[in-house]
């Protein structure tokens, strides 16, 4: 058994050994959420994108239930004690959860999460959880995520998953603290070198991004590449296999234009 496994159980311990209200299971644990993208997220295109399969996620709803309950017991308390990577992995984790629980309301009878909203509310500012201590919304977990000063972690945009096909992939694994520079580096790969979303077109010579390194630019100024095309300049080869725009790609001596979104729900299709 890996090492990591036991992480939970001896926090646990010391929790209960100090009369804590709740075990460290309802912050740490991934386990439920992780077996049920296992079974229920499909790696496309190469395994640069993925879908959904939201049937077998509502008849697996009992699960995501209970692991939707294991975080809304954790305390601010006890998220405080975590360090770093493990803050981060466990807001991914409840963003990307409550998701696929707020599509299950409507499931199959939905064809976009935007569908979700009314006439003055959007499906990211509803108030239908509850998250250390509070009522929240999706937008107040992604607004932790990205706070001035906080974690300063752009690649936190290729993991959170908006339920929609323009958005980067659902992974088939929870995230943790352990690997989690792993992974934000594996989920900013792919992402990147998804060339429906992201590319150099020749004929505009440019290079065509998604609308979400637009939306979230100041995000990427604060991060260690300080622009969009400093990031870029990392993943040159993603973008095109001519050495010459790689080159210009580095240099960041290309154009950028962004693409229009898709909105579409990433759901698996069915006959």
């Amino acid at each position: 058994m890996c090492q990591r496994r036991w992480i939970p159980i001896l926090i646990s311990l010391s929790w209960t050994l100090a009369g804590a209200a709740a075990p460290a299971a309802a912050v740490d644990s991934f386990t439920l959420w992780n077996s049920l993208l296992e079974r229920h997220v499909v790696m496309i295109d190469g395994g640069y994108a993925s879908r959904v399969d939201y049937g077998g996620m509502q008849r697996d709803r009992a699960q995501l239930d209970v692991y939707t309950r294991q975080l809304s017991a954790a305390t601010p308390a006890q998220f405080s004690t975590l360090g770093r990577a493990d803050q981060i992995a466990f807001l991914i984790n409840a963003y990307n959860a409550f998701t696929v629980q707020l599509i299950l309301t409507r499931w199959p009878n939905l064809e976009s999460i935007k569908d979700l909203g009314g006439l003055f509310s959007d499906p990211w500012h509803q108030r239908f959880f509850t998250l250390l201590g509070r009522p929240m919304s999706l937008d107040q977990i992604e607004a932790m995520l990205r706070e001035s000063g906080r974690y300063d972690d752009p690649r936190i945009h290729f993991a959170i998953n908006c339920a929609s096909i323009g958005c980067p992939m659902l992974q088939p694994q929870a995230y943790n603290g352990g690997q989690l520079d792993r992974q934000l580096q594996d989920a900013a790969a792919r992402f990147i070198g998804d060339r429906t979303r992201n590319r150099y077109d020749r004929d505009q010579d440019a290079v065509q991004l998604s609308k979400i390194f637009d939306w979230y630019a100041a995000d990427f100024r604060r991060g260690p590449d300080h622009s969009v095309t400093g990031l870029l300049a990392r993943y040159a080869a993603e973008l095109s296999d001519d050495p010459d725009i790689q080159a210009r790609i580095r240099r960041q001596q290309i154009d950028v234009k962004f693409t229009s979104y898709d909105w579409r729900l990433n759901a698996v299709k069915t006959r």
